[in-house]
């Protein structure tokens, strides 16, 4: 008998109508623990190399954790994966809320999704059953109006919903996914491939909580965790993600201006502090978390309704200052029209910045643009063009193929303002500034991503104990943000494997340390208390880096190659403004940093694909160049 999870899968063919149920065994859970590392698993496992990432082959798989519902603060993400069709390669997002905790309560573990259905439809999963639901009511409506409709035909008090929006219905390539309106699977497209598939959401309800194989050993972990943690003195808890735009900005890294800037004159404007005194009403959680980070704003004159919550950093950035926009009410409307159309707020930001930056340049006109001036600045065309990009209206419809694609077609030089890694837009991070980025963003296998590992102001505390819950990594030296040598690539990997983990695991990045409090000790204690297994710190560290090294050739076998982990041509030019003015990556320093990286991570330094010698060391022999060739031609 399994402890903490259910040995479940759903299986579901929208093609055929059919659901069915898969049991694993519980060493596939220990080697992968779930998240994105058993999505991973199953996509390589399954997925033929070669399709497309819009068509009823392509899989979507909604996985949870071993520990996922138990009562531990940040312990409830889950994973969407799938093939992206932003990147063409890898594509995984997490989201925090209630919905995964519910879908276990429900009877399973996680959900694999393959084919499409002949019409709109919902699924409705309760107490170990599936169920295939018409949902054409819902389609063409906006996220609260279809969660309403799809609430009250199931007619189950205390029901999740997750969804994809009109953007992944028409195809966006950077549509989100979304839980309870406010919780979502932001990156990579999932949206879109759960629209694809005329899938419109996933309803969850249940009442059979899984059992630790511990409770007394579980509740110690929880009663420590209440016992360290002060959420009244909390930044995160009192100001959410954007309690850091000031200091971003004074540290001259807050992207500004399609990152042409490293400090923005409106930055207090629109900072966390001042969303607190002005429009914030209230501080939403996720299930089982102390912290309560989320943000939720009301703006009466512009229509701004708390139940969409409240801008995080990213959007406040992606929509913000990246625009040149310093209206943090505008800002809010944003991300409501964000949350309704179910978008990716980074790349949709990005796509603006792109756009606007292009019109700057005579490179797009107002004939171009249906009339709009898209200067930078300009709130009310930020605003206008949202709704564009999803529903696919005018130059809307070229913004929703990513800036990667956009720049391809409208071509006079655009490709110079598309800022992206592998077809995924930057996030809002600044690589001159914060050195570990480069390796990050260029290597990260869903394209660049901020949430690789931790950034550098932490490596900066790592010779003060008391300051350094990632001591147990053995990273007991300090080392500069600005820093890019070999001191640098190792805290970055060793902190990648520990991110990558709790990708796996579900344990949320503002919980686990360095940001949050559950320090990785706790986390192993936890694990073992509700698994009954007799794990290690060093055991759950090999899952995060089977996760990244899977991924790696998953990217490989859809033709990628070493030739892709780069970085826009900006990165190697000097900031415009701010305390880095004039700062850029050195093309040589970051060449050295990457080969480094390889071999640390067991991957040919010449061509970047993983050595036999690692694949072996991480149960993944399987994955052999010439097994992977057997197995296609099979």
């Amino acid at each position: 008998m399994p402890y903490g999870f259910n040995g479940k899968i759903l299986r579901v063919d929208l093609t055929e109508g059919k659901t069915w149920t898969e049991e694993l065994p519980e060493s596939i859970y220990r080697r992968y623990l779930g998240g994105g590392a058993l999505a991973t698993y199953y996509l390589l496992k399954e997925l033929k190399p070669g399709v497309d990432p819009l068509g009823p082959e392509n899989m979507l798989i909604l996985m949870c954790s071993v520990i996922t519902g138990m009562n531990m603060s940040g312990a409830n993400r889950f994973s969407a994966v799938a093939k992206s069709p932003l990147t063409g390669g890898y594509g995984e997002a997490e989201a925090s809320g209630y919905w995964g905790p519910e879908l276990k309560f429900a009877g399973f573990d996680g959900i694999v999704i393959q084919g499409k259905a002949p019409q709109p439809v919902y699924l409705w999963v309760h107490d170990g059953q599936a169920e295939i639901r018409d949902a054409s009511k819902a389609w063409g409506k906006l996220a609260g109006e279809a969660e309403e409709i799809i609430k009250a035909d199931v007619g189950v008090k205390g029901v999740r919903l997750l969804q994809t929006g009109v953007a992944g219905e028409n195809l966006v390539r950077y549509a989100a996914l979304v839980n309870e309106l406010k919780h979502f699977n932001g990156r990579c497209g999932m949206g879109a491939v759960m629209g694809s598939k005329n899938l419109k959401g996933i309803a969850v309800r249940g009442k059979n909580k899984p059992q630790p194989a511990d409770k007394e050993a579980m509740f110690t972990v929880y009663k420590w965790f209440k016992e360290h943690y002060d959420r009244e003195n909390d930044p995160m808890h009192d100001m959410g993600t954007s309690r850091g735009v000031p200091s971003l900005d004074q540290d001259g890294i807050l992207p500004t201006r399609n990152f042409r800037e490293g400090s923005f004159e409106f930055a207090r404007e629109i900072s966390g502090k001042t969303m607190k005194e002005t429009i914030l009403v209230n501080r939403g959680t996720c299930y089982g978390c102390s912290v309560a980070c989320k943000r939720e704003v009301k703006v009466e004159e512009l229509g701004v309704d708390p139940r969409y919550g409240g801008p995080e950093y990213e959007t406040i950035a992606a929509n913000g200052s990246l625009l040149g926009i310093g209206n943090l009410k505008s800002i809010a409307l944003a991300n409501q029209l964000l949350g309704q159309y179910v978008l990716d707020s980074i790349s949709t930001g990005m796509a603006i910045a792109f756009a606007m930056e292009c019109y700057e340049n005579g490179i797009l006109t107002k004939e171009d643009t249906g009339g709009l001036e898209l200067n930078f600045g300009n709130e009310e065309a930020a605003i206008k063009l949202i709704e564009m990009i999803g529903r696919r209206e005018g130059i809307g419809d070229i913004l929703a193929e990513g800036v990667k694609r956009a720049a391809e077609k409208i071509g006079k030089g655009a490709e110079k303002f598309a800022l992206h890694v592998k077809g995924q837009e930057l996030p809002m991070h600044e690589p001159r500034g914060k050195r570990s980025l480069a390796i990050a963003y260029a290597t990260s296998p869903t394209g660049a991503d901020h949430m690789e590992a931790p950034h550098d102001p932490f490596y900066e505390a790592f010779g003060h104990e008391e300051m350094n819950p990632l001591s147990p990594l053995g990273l007991v030296e300090p080392v500069d943000r600005l820093d890019l040598g070999p001191k640098k690539v190792k805290a970055f990997y060793y902190c990648q494997a520990v991110w990558s983990l709790y990708n796996s695991v579900g344990m949320c990045d503002f919980d686990g340390v360095p940001i949050g409090h559950v320090r990785l000790e706790k986390l192993v204690e936890f694990v073992r208390s509700v698994t009954g297994w007799n794990t290690s710190l060093w055991e759950l560290l090999k899952v995060g880096e089977r996760a990244n090294t899977m991924a790696r050739i998953f990217n490989f076998r859809e033709g990628f190659t070493k030739a892709d982990d780069t970085l826009p041509d900006r990165m190697f030019e000097g900031l415009q403004s701010g305390a880095l003015k004039g700062k850029k990556l050195d093309r040589k320093e970051f060449a050295e940093a990457l080969r480094l990286y390889y071999q640390m991570a067991g991957w040919d330094p010449d061509t970047g694909y993983p050595t036999r010698a690692k694949l072996a060391e991480l149960d993944l022999d399987w994955l052999a160049p010439e097994q992977i060739a057997t197995s296609a031609a099979d």
